[in-house]
């Protein structure tokens, strides 16, 4: 298993986060990066500085205008009087504004809120060059896939609630996404992702949402009652040329191993009848039983078992690291699912 990983990473330490009314430190630290760095090295896998890329080669999924704000963000924040430390929207345009003809304002306070879903997403000092460096990791690793190996890419910050032209939930470029645009753009035929974050991977849905090149199964607590609350049901199946390629199978809070792995052999038949020539796996960790955002209560054992059941694809593949949090136990939640592959 080859490893593309990027020293940028390490520069986004986003401090604000808020939970059920609290501003509270934000779990999506650099610790993580150096958790599954050290269990990587302690693997002894090869690993890799990912290739440089350009802007142009996120806005693939991205709008261009999205690009640019996440590039120039800081710039337009630190000229404001009184500002703080990270760009925080504190207003979002409501469906009625859509709908009676709203449009960015010309000021970073509205950008802000413009091209955010939600306030996980704090932009600071080092946000741009991290999330840049992400991308060219999920880059990176599918051009090696394309050529019918298999990589991990070791993405931080994640990237699969981010939508075209949205940051949300920790997620500011979509890595997975590009993982798959990239397979499709070296020959892939179709491809298949399958998101087993907790989280349901809206962002990804929402940019495949239309298409019929790539299909998405997505392995996630129920919205009812876990992020990202709106979305992430079994009735979303796509729309269009899309229609039949989006995949969702919630699960029941507190679920372990054995629902779970079966909603992924749910998710390994459907990609089989697909007939995927490629396969993305968004791989969260936040699915496991010590999750400090725990909804679900999933074995290191587990992962390995679903790293077993995800290789017997035989499908090239790129697994792009998503969510999870207990730093503690985050490099030996990798081990145990690289282990499951056969690394």
């Amino acid at each position: 298993m080859q490893v593309f990983a990027d020293g940028a990473q390490l520069g986004h330490s986003p401090q604000f986060f808020l939970q059920r009314g609290q501003v509270r430190r934000n779990f999506e630290v650099p610790e993580r990066a150096g958790s599954l760095l050290a269990a990587v090295q302690h693997m002894k896998l090869p690993l890799h500085a990912p290739s440089p890329i350009e802007p142009s080669a996120i806005a693939k999924v991205h709008a261009p205008d999205y690009v640019e704000f996440l590039s120039t963000a800081m710039i337009g924040w630190n000229a404001l009087p009184d500002h703080g430390p990270e760009a925080v929207p504190n207003l979002h345009p409501t469906p009625e504004m859509l709908a009676q003809g709203a449009i960015l304002p010309n000021s970073i306070i509205g950008a802000v809120g413009w091209y955010a879903a939600d306030t996980a997403c704090p932009i600071g000092p080092g946000t741009w060059e991290a999330v840049h460096g992400a991308a060219a990791c999920a880059i990176s690793a599918a051009n090696l896939a394309a050529k019918g190996e298999s990589a991990y890419a070791l993405c931080r910050p994640p990237g699969h609630h981010a939508y075209a032209a949205r940051a949300g939930g920790h997620c500011y470029v979509n890595n997975s996404a590009l993982a798959a645009q990239s397979l499709l753009e070296h020959g892939a035929k179709r491809v298949a992702t399958i998101d087993i974050d907790a989280h349901h991977g809206n962002g990804t849905q929402g940019i495949f949402w239309d298409r019929g090149d790539v299909f998405t199964a997505s392995v996630h607590g129920d919205p009812d009652g876990y992020y990202p609350w709106y979305v992430g049901r079994a009735h979303e199946t796509g729309a269009g040329a899309g229609e039949g390629c989006n995949l969702n199978l919630p699960l029941a809070r507190g679920s372990g191993d054995e629902a779970w792995l079966a909603a992924i052999d749910k998710a390994i038949e459907a990609t089989r009848r697909f007939g995927a020539d490629a396969l993305v796996v968004p791989l969260g960790f936040d699915a496991s039983e010590h999750e400090p955002l725990s909804f679900l209560s999933v074995t290191a054992n587990g992962f390995a078992r679903a790293g077993e059941k995800l290789r017997a694809l035989g499908l090239p593949t790129v697994l792009v690291q998503e969510g999870g949090y207990n730093v503690e136990l985050l490099g030996d939640l990798l081990e145990s699912f690289l282990g499951g592959w056969g690394h």
